[in-house]
């Protein structure tokens, strides 16, 4: 039987029509368009184009370069044409809560490549009065450290243990991949800083490893189980074993990554227990949730060691010995802060409340021996 459409229907599909071809032109148009560059182009009065040109600003489908500048797409809009099959709004929210648990001195922005160039997705502003701001939504066609990792070239910038660092008179951009396989980068971080404020080599050595650590976070946090980037699959012959230096090995027990304790109980057989760890540049700081029997062999013999490792090339790993004592109970809101950064560090968010009435104990360790590798045991040689 055929049904004839109501007035309702036909004005339903002519704003449909209208929107669709109105999102067609900004594609299009990525340099951006003005409303009477639209106006003769879709028709209708000039009153409900504002009204739909409001509607989709406000859902993130269209931004402006200025209050009354022209209409360019916005982030979500330019978000259908990134490349491959990343989950936009996982990789938003990793990358929100990974880069707030660090205090970048300089703007980091999280760019995916499509095909015009670099759409910034989000940044975290640097802590300096003045410093370099991106536009959200935007393109940016000469982000280069960034460019380097998607179509990595002879020419420079290089790209060295997974960083690249592009200089240009007014900044030096680091940039860092994002690998959810662990190994093809799909997306990045740039931390972009103003040039007069550093030497390239002193920003590559200050916050390069910082870099590093958030990338390889949140390609963790979208399913990375390894991180080498642009490794290729299998893997190469490992590295020989050499050791960490203090600064790799401070660098190292930032990152997210587990510790397993191991003590002796009373029959003297081992008891080895994984748990979050904060490490101070002195000491390990340890909880324990209620139920735990750990803590009443650490009472009885406080002698431990503390393996931190993690089972992807490099294979770094660190390994403390020491004397693990019982703190005093913290004040509530010093607990809470405590789990909440050791919660923000390995999970990308604050603990419920909840779980603050179920810590037993908090222990510090007192390192009396700390060393820290790399790589497996060396080859053995031919005679």
């Amino acid at each position: 039987m055929k049904k004839d459409f109501s007035m309702e229907d036909l004005t339903l599909a002519r704003s449909v029509e209208r929107t669709l071809r109105l999102i067609e032109i900004l594609l299009a148009h990525p340099e951006g368009v003005t409303p009477q560059d639209l106006l003769p182009r879709l028709g209708g009065a000039r009153s409900s184009l504002f009204i739909l040109l409001k509607t989709l600003k406000a859902l993130g489908y269209l931004d402006q370069s200025e209050k009354r500048g022209r209409y360019l797409p916005g982030p979500r809009l330019l978000a259908w044409q990134a490349r491959g099959d990343l989950s936009q709004q996982e990789l938003l929210a990793a990358f929100y809560q990974e880069s707030a648990q660090v205090a970048w001195p300089e703007t980091v922005a999280l760019v995916v490549p499509i095909s015009e160039g670099l759409l910034v997705l989000a940044q975290a502003e640097g802590s300096h009065e003045t410093r370099r701001v991106f536009q959200v939504g935007r393109l940016y066609p000469h982000l280069e450290a960034a460019q380097a990792l998607f179509t990595p070239s002879s020419g420079p910038p290089s790209v060295e243990n997974g960083l690249a660092l592009a200089i240009s008179s007014e900044t030096l951009d680091l940039a860092a991949p994002i690998c959810p396989d662990g190994f093809q980068p799909r997306a990045a971080v740039v931390l972009s800083a103003l040039a007069y404020r550093w030497q390239p080599q002193a920003l590559y050595d200050q916050w390069g490893n910082e870099l590093r650590n958030l990338a390889a976070r949140i390609s963790h946090r979208l399913g990375a189980l390894t991180y080498s980037p642009f490794a290729p699959h299998p893997l190469p012959d490992l590295q020989p074993l050499e050791p960490l230096t203090p600064a790799q090995i401070e660098a190292f027990l930032r990152g997210p990554v587990s510790a397993r304790l191991a003590c002796v109980r009373p029959d003297g057989q081992p008891h080895v227990i994984p748990l979050w760890q904060e490490w101070n540049g002195r000491s390990f700081t340890v909880i324990a949730w209620h139920g735990s029997r750990w803590p009443d062999y650490v009472r009885q013999n406080p002698a431990v060691s503390l393996t931190i490792d993690e089972p992807w090339p490099p294979l770094r790993r660190v390994v403390a010995r020491g004397q693990a004592i019982p703190m005093e109970p913290l004040e509530p809101h010093d607990l809470q802060h405590l789990l909440n950064r050791l919660a923000r560090r390995y999970l990308g968010r604050d603990l419920a409340q909840s779980y603050f009435h179920q810590v037993a104990q908090v222990f510090k360790i007192e390192v009396e021996h700390l060393r820290g590798w790399r790589g497996l045991a060396n080859p053995p040689t031919s005679s």
